[in-house]
């Protein structure tokens, strides 16, 4: 069995961070709650092992934007996905991978999105390396010339 995909879920709001856990983590992920960005640094520091940041942009002290810069500091390679049900559009230089405004996406498509960004985190299959001494040769064709 395959370890489950921790992801870092933060919200100030306790409802919808309980609603979000609750969704995440009757698909199958483990999920690691935070209600502020300060919160969030220190898990992420101490939990060894992120594969997804999902965090609320407008939050007090510090908002998801800063808390994405601060943690793609620390690692670039996670994806991280901002969502404000208070802006819907939202320009300014993140380092998100995805931003969503809260109420114009299904649960199915924040859940789709989560999927493909830690598909493109693991990159393609490995195929197995090809034995040379027991791979069989491809025949020639030959073209015939016209």
């Amino acid at each position: 069995m395959r370890p489950k995909k921790v992801i870092l879920c933060i919200d100030d709001s306790e409802q919808s961070l309980s609603i979000r856990k609750f969704m995440l983590e009757t698909r199958g992920y483990r999920v690691l709650p935070a209600t502020s960005g300060r919160e969030a640094l220190d898990v992420f520091q101490q939990a060894g092992t992120v594969d997804l940041v999902l965090t609320d942009l407008v939050m007090p002290e510090m908002d998801g934007a800063e808390l994405i810069r601060l943690l793609k500091e620390l690692a670039p390679e996670t994806p991280m996905i901002l969502i404000s049900g208070k802006v819907k559009m939202y320009e300014k230089g993140t380092r998100a991978d995805i931003f969503l405004p809260k109420g114009t996406y299904a649960a199915v498509e924040l859940l789709e999105r989560i999927r493909i960004l830690l598909i493109k985190k693991r990159g393609p299959k490995k195929t197995p390396p090809t034995d040379i001494a027991t791979a069989r040769p491809q025949p020639i064709q030959h073209v015939a010339a016209s």
